[in-house]
């Protein structure tokens, strides 16, 4: 994840029953600058804000506290999934994850999800073990046809829980439903939801990012302003993200608010494949169903693991610096 504070922390991810879940350097500040033909320069800008710095504290049990010689890389090969996480330039880890299958003991029902955490790990860490309970609370209250709500209320439920708990940093978050032959896609941030059709792939969320129009009216509507700093579209000179948990500081402007999509899965809907920017800076949606889809689908040696490992491998060939988390989901169990 780019932005103006990079504040890495030791990784985390907790191994529990059903459920796989998946901090400093002084803060810097980007020369920012808007293209000449910007009408962002007519309005007078406020000043840029001063994140605070995550502190490294935090309560980790001694079971759930990797050595960092282990922290570099984090592997599973799951029943109908897989995940291969790989560490970035930081010294730690910020990406995480978590998968739920079996849900309320239905085989074809689960919970999935990638979180890109900036400015430290708890964010993505508190999401990673609160966002799937927080959905599922709301999908059970509420209609079957009411599940693209019921998710929204899930990511804004975590979002203020993670406010309260009065922390730094945040997290974009994609996750995947799976109910009742239904595949329900959400995300909020940059992180990204690819199906395979056959042998062709389909995005099933957009990247939340200043530079989509949608988005910078929105922001510019509240009352911030977008910049290029470096390259890259920034939330008030300093975020790359416009929509994700936390981010408290910016919170006027980086919404929770996820983006959803809701399809039938149909058995030419092979694979899903949800990964962070880390992955996607790099690797277009046809080339990660083209190098995956062989190892997961149509022989006898299925290997998905492996294709998720094949996804970060090119991404860092590419140049990657980031945190890059790559899961597969073998959609063809939950038809």
């Amino acid at each position: 994840m780019s932005c103006s504070v990079a504040v890495p922390t030791s990784p985390v991810f907790s191994f529990y029953n059903n459920n796989v879940n998946s901090n400093s350097i002084p803060s810097t500040t980007p020369s920012c600058s808007s293209p000449p033909s910007s009408p962002l320069l007519k309005r007078r800008r406020p000043a840029k804000l001063d994140i605070p710095v995550a502190s490294l504290a935090f309560g980790l049990s001694p079971a759930a506290a990797p050595s960092p010689a282990r922290d570099a890389v984090v592997e599973v090969d799951g029943r109908g999934f897989s995940v291969f996480c790989k560490r970035g330039r930081r010294h730690h880890m910020e990406d995480r994850f978590s998968a739920a299958v079996d849900l309320h003991g239905q085989p074809k029902q689960a919970f999935f999800g990638i979180f890109d955490g900036h400015g430290g790990t708890k964010a993505s860490e508190f999401a990673a073990h609160n966002l799937e309970k927080n959905v599922l609370d709301e999908v059970v209250r509420r209609d079957e046809c009411d599940i693209k709500e019921a998710v929204k209320h899930g990511y804004l439920n975590t979002d203020s829980e993670f406010l309260k708990e009065d922390l730094n940093g945040g997290s974009c978050c994609v996750t995947a439903l799976i109910r009742n032959g239904n595949l329900v896609v959400s995300n909020a941030g940059d992180c990204r939801a690819v199906i395979s059709r056959g042998d062709m792939a389909e995005a099933l969320t957009s990247d939340h990012k200043p530079s989509r129009e949608d988005e910078r009216d929105r922001i510019e509507t509240q009352g911030g302003y977008v910049d290029v700093c470096r390259g890259v579209w920034r939330i008030q000179g300093s975020l790359a993200v416009s929509r994700g948990i936390g981010d408290r500081n910016l919170k006027q402007w980086v919404i929770a608010e996820p983006e959803t999509k809701v399809i039938k899965i149909e058995p030419q809907h092979d694979l899903l494949i949800l990964a962070s920017d880390g992955l996607w800076e790099k690797v277009s949606n046809q080339e990660a169903v083209d190098i995956a889809r062989p190892l997961c689908v149509g022989n006898n040696r299925q290997q998905p693991l492996l294709a998720c490992k094949k996804l970060v491998e090119l991404s860092v060939s590419r140049g990657s610096l980031d945190d890059i988390s790559v899961m597969i989901i073998k959609l063809q169990n939950y038809i």
